[in-house]
């Protein structure tokens, strides 16, 4: 039986580095943008140029009735879905004092309410697949702290608990959900998002003395939706080049 991935936030970077990694693993992809159409349908021409099927799905992961439709989408294609990675977010800097309200609530709801709205639609076409793997990107700040990122950590640090919480709730139905904390990723940034570097990042170093790839970060969430990691659910995997030890 084919498989089935979705992939949030696929048009850059991360994303598509994910998307790709998983077409060539042999999945068929469900390429989600909220507004970067242009680059989704590149991803999905490079998709089906490795030989898998791809759809965009042009949707914005906080709103109910967009995510219900991407997933009536999905169901209508191919009737299944074995992998969701909730990676759309966004990469704000702000000093505490220059938040708004309405800033903090879009970067929590982007992160938590479109996780929350993906996870809750995809499984139960998971349960109809015999099961599934939820992988939620997190990152390295919401473990460290950050300056002028209160709401990102906040929103980043948020999915910890989700995933921990989702993975007792849906191991019983053979669904398992971990989470993916890059460091320091080589990506190229959107006028609205942080700069290249960010300034949370310029005192903090890691043993490998050099920034992360997409592929890199791809690779271990490719290996979390592989039966080669059937028994690991509910864990921070952490992909910084030794940035962060963890207790």
């Amino acid at each position: 039986m084919q498989k089935i991935a979705l992939v949030t936030g696929a048009g850059r970077n991360i994303g598509r580095a994910m998307a790709l990694s998983l077409a060539r693993d042999g999945f068929d992809v469900a390429v989600n943008v909220r507004q970067s159409v242009t680059e989704g349908e590149e991803v999905v021409r490079e998709i089906t140029a490795i030989g898998r099927q791809a759809i965009l799905c042009v949707a914005d992961v906080c709103d109910q009735v967009q995510v219900q439709n991407m997933f009536d989408r999905i169901a209508k294609a191919w009737g299944r879905l074995d992998v969701l990675v909730n990676n759309a977010a966004v990469r704000a800097e702000t000093e505490l004092g220059d938040i708004t309200l309405k800033e903090w609530r879009r970067i929590l709801s982007i992160c938590l309410d479109g996780a929350f709205l993906c996870a809750q639609s995809a499984t139960p076409l998971m349960r109809q697949a015999g099961g599934g793997s939820i992988v939620n990107i997190g990152g390295l700040t919401a473990h460290t702290g950050a300056v002028n990122r209160l709401h990102v950590v906040t929103a980043k640090a948020g999915l910890v608990g989700f995933t921990r919480a989702l993975a007792e709730e849906l191991a019983p139905q053979s669904i398992r959900v971990n989470c993916v904390s890059p460091g320091l990723i080589d990506t190229v940034r959107i006028e609205s998002s942080a700069p290249a570097a960010p300034v949370h990042h310029k005192a903090r170093t890691n043993f490998m003395k050099r920034r992360g790839t997409s592929q890199e970060v791809a690779d271990v969430v490719s290996w979390l939706a592989s039966s080669q990691a059937s028994y690991v659910t509910g864990q921070v995997v952490h992909v910084n080049g030794g940035a962060y030890l963890g207790s």
